[in-house]
């Protein structure tokens, strides 16, 4: 494997001004078990030795977060947390709709009343108050704070989010959705939303993870999800936050022996997005999807990093990225697949297509294949193009206009992974959302 490069940097203003914010946090914020406090204080021990990564870092390479390490972030107050802040509408109609604001739970705006038995939704806080040994095994213990400088920050500032628990052998017929909204103060805000799912032995759940937003903001948002032998998660991000906002978000994925895990990372907001992705395949049988869809615009920059670890046999990976990229919008792609000694009869396929809607478009690709075993099949393809000028003369020759044409080669474009989406009013708000994010073309 490739080694990990230590980051270092000299000790800035802007480090220093979160460190007086997490004192501040931890002086003011509620009274938390031991091995809470242990994990936040070695995380901000971490995120102060890495610092902010730069482009000399070869994960950070096509992507600077120069305008997030040279603000000086305040964290969201509890005042902006409990205001009056619109209700968000759910989307999938939903079993459940769990709603945070600026990363702290707020169960005014939630609707938990109808959970099924052998479902628990609760916020963070609360959980940890009341039963904090439920969540020692879970909470904090996927999370590369080693390497990651936001996952590290994020920890750090550990306090709220959402748990999902499903009881073994559960089976929810309809959504679970959870709505992260970010409500932007008189100075730059940050919050760090917390999302930790726990899916019992034969258990089966469908989640949709949504990030929406009222003005310019920081979004560090972790996520941890743990499938139990033989569980099916289908997990949705939909990522809808302003343009001048920032979004940075690390999902980690554990999976026992026979899982099957799906998720469909669709970005369609914020001005510097970064979705990393790690999913362990820890036993044999397993079957793991992810999927994506990026449309950028103006000046966005959007990265998306995944990294499937292959640690046991007998397990498949299926992988599918697509960008529509337009006007000065960059995007960044960066698939790792890791095929351990053991994981023998290793099925992992990765495909990455971007579609340029103009000639200041911009994407920087990367596929990566780690295989340390020998009875594996294991393929990966990157396709980068234009619209077709032979199918835009065709459409032209039926009477269509040119901006009808681009938009049905467009959504044909899309249509492979909008098609992946199961809940139907979630996929025909996708579509409305494509069509009014589509970049403007002459």
């Amino acid at each position: 494997m490739a080694q990990v490069v230590e980051q270092r940097q000299p000790a800035s203003p802007q480090l220093a001004h979160y460190g007086t914010e997490y004192r501040r946090a931890v002086e003011l914020g509620p009274a938390q078990p031991a091995w809470v406090a242990q994990a936040r204080e070695s995380a901000f021990a971490q995120f102060e030795r890495l610092g902010f990564p730069t482009t000399k870092l070869e994960q950070w390479r096509f992507t600077s977060v120069a305008p997030i390490a040279e603000r000086a972030f305040t964290l969201a107050s509890d005042g902006i947390a409990r205001a009056d802040v619109q209700q968000p509408s759910p989307l999938s109609a939903p079993i459940a709709h769990a709603v945070c604001v600026n990363g702290r739970f707020a169960p005014r705006l939630s609707h938990l009343d109808r959970l099924p038995k052998g479902v628990r939704m609760l916020g963070l806080e609360a959980a940890l108050a009341s039963n904090p040994t439920l969540l020692e095994p879970y909470l904090a213990k996927l999370c590369l704070t080693q390497t990651n400088t936001f996952v590290s920050l994020n920890t750090a500032f550990l306090r709220d989010g959402i748990v999902i628990l499903i009881d073994r052998g559960t089976v929810l017929e309809r959504p679970i959705e959870v709505t992260f909204a970010s409500a932007a103060g008189a100075t730059a805000t940050v919050s760090h939303p917390r999302l930790l799912v726990v899916a019992g032995e034969g258990s089966q759940a469908t989640i949709l993870e949504r990030y929406v937003g009222t003005g310019p903001a920081f979004t560090n948002a972790v996520g941890e999800i743990w499938l139990g032998a033989n569980a099916v998660i289908d997990h949705y991000k939909l990522q809808e936050e302003p343009d001048d906002s920032f979004h940075i978000a690390s999902m980690f994925l554990h999976s026992a022996r026979s899982g099957n895990f799906s998720s469909h990372s669709l970005t369609f907001g914020g001005g510097l997005v970064r979705n990393d992705v790690v999913a362990t395949l820890a036993g044999e049988g397993i079957d793991c999807t992810l999927n994506g869809l990026y449309v950028g615009r103006g000046t966005q920059l959007i990265d998306n990093h995944t990294t499937i670890d292959h640690a046991m046999p007998h397990c498949a990976s299926h992988e599918v990225y697509k960008g529509i990229l337009g006007e000065k919008s960059r995007a960044v792609f960066n698939g790792k697949i890791i095929v351990r000694p053991d994981a023998q009869k290793t099925d992992a396929k990765q495909t990455n297509k971007a579609l340029l809607l103009s000639d200041d478009a911009v994407i920087d690709t990367k596929p990566e294949l780690e295989i340390f075993a020998n009875d594996v099949k294991c393929t990966h393809g990157a396709a980068i193009g234009q619209l077709d000028e032979a199918a835009m003369f065709y459409l032209r020759s039926r009477g269509l206009g040119v901006a009808q044409s681009r938009a049905m080669l467009v959504h044909a474009f899309a249509g492979d992974i909008l098609n992946r989406v199961k809940i139907q009013p979630v996929r025909e708000y996708l579509e409305e959302r494509l069509t009014a994010r589509m970049p403007h073309v002459e």
